[in-house]
C-alpha cells in the first residue's frame, strides 16, 4: 500500500476524490490535521492535530460487484477493530460502521464509492481513530480515545503501520463470494449490542422511540430488529438509530 502523508488538508476524503486519477492502489493518506473531516450523515469530526489518526485509504477491487458493496464496509470496520485489538483495546463494530468502545466511540468510519454499471469502480474509505487526544471539547456525546482507555500515549506510526497490514488483509479477504461470506459472519459476530438483549431504538422517519434486539444484518446492509413482542422490522442505513 503506497503512503501519502500530509500536514494538512481540509478532509482525506475530499483529497484522494480529487487526485484519484493519478493514485496508485491502494493507498493511504494520512493527514496530521484535518479540520473538515466528517463522518456519517455530513456530522463532523473532532481531532486534535498530531494526536490521532486520520486517514482515507484509496482502493480498486477489480470486477467487485456494486450488490456487495457492503462487503467493503464489514471489511474495513474490521481491520479498524483489529487494529485496536493489537493494541489491547477491545472494539465492537456499531452497525453500520462506527468503532465503539464499550459505550463510547473511538473511531468514525465513511466508505464512500465510485460506480460503473454492476461494478465497483473505485472505494474510498476514509477513518478517524482517537489515539492519543487527552481531552475532547465537541458537543459530541460519546468520544473516548486510546490514551483515555490504557492511560498511557500510542506511536501513531506504529497504529498506522498496524492498520495498513490489517486492511490489505482485509480487501484480499473480501476478494471473492466466499471470502466475503467469512468477512460477514465475522462481521455479524462483532456487533456492538449484538448480545440478543433489547436496546432502545428510534425510527428516524416517525421518531418511534422503542426496544429490540438485533436479529441479525444482510450482506447487502440492512438490519433486522426483533421487538420484545418477538415481531420483526427491518432498516436500511439512516432509517433507525440507536439510543445511548
Amino acid at each position: 500500500m503506497k503512503l501519502i502523508e500530509l500536514e494538512s488538508v481540509r478532509s482525506t476524503n475530499d483529497y484522494v476524490k480529487e487526485n484519484a486519477g493519478s493514485l496508485v492502489s491502494p493507498s493511504m493518506v494520512v493527514a496530521r490535521a484535518q479540520p473538515a473531516g466528517r463522518g456519517q450523515r455530513g456530522n463532523s469530526w473532532e481531532s486534535e492535530p498530531g494526536a490521532n489518526l486520520t486517514f482515507s485509504v484509496f482502493v480498486r477491487l477489480h470486477g467487485f460487484p456494486a450488490r456487495r458493496q457492503f462487503a467493503v464496509s464489514e471489511a474495513v470496520a474490521l481491520a479498524v477493530a483489529d487494529t485496536l485489538g493489537a493494541f489491547g483495546v477491545e472494539a465492537k463494530v456499531k452497525w453500520p460502521n462506527d468503532i465503539y468502545v464499550g459505550d463510547r466511540k473511538i473511531c468514525g468510519i465513511l466508505i464512500e464509492h465510485s460506480l460503473m454499471g454492476a461494478e465497483l469502480m473505485h472505494t474510498i474509505a476514509g477513518a478517524g481513530v482517537n489515539v492519543n487526544q487527552k481531552r475532547f471539547l465537541s458537543p459530541a456525546p460519546n468520544p473516548v480515545s486510546m490514551w483515555q482507555l490504557l492511560g498511557r500515549e500510542t506511536q501513531l506510526a506504529a497504529v498506522r503501520d498496524e492498520m495498513v497490514r490489517r486492511l490489505e488483509s482485509a480487501f484480499s479477504r473480501i476478494a471473492d463470494e466466499e471470502g466475503r461470506q467469512r468477512v460477514h459472519k465475522e462481521f455479524s459476530g462483532r456487533l456492538w449490542r449484538g448480545d440478543g438483549k433489547a436496546y432502545p431504538f428510534r425510527d428516524t422517519a416517525t421518531g418511534e422511540a422503542f426496544e429490540a434486539s438485533i436479529a441479525g444484518i444482510d450482506p447487502d446492509g440492512p438490519l433486522h430488529l426483533r421487538l420484545v413482542d418477538g415481531s420483526m422490522r427491518g432498516y436500511l442505513f439512516k432509517q433507525v438509530e440507536f439510543i445511548l
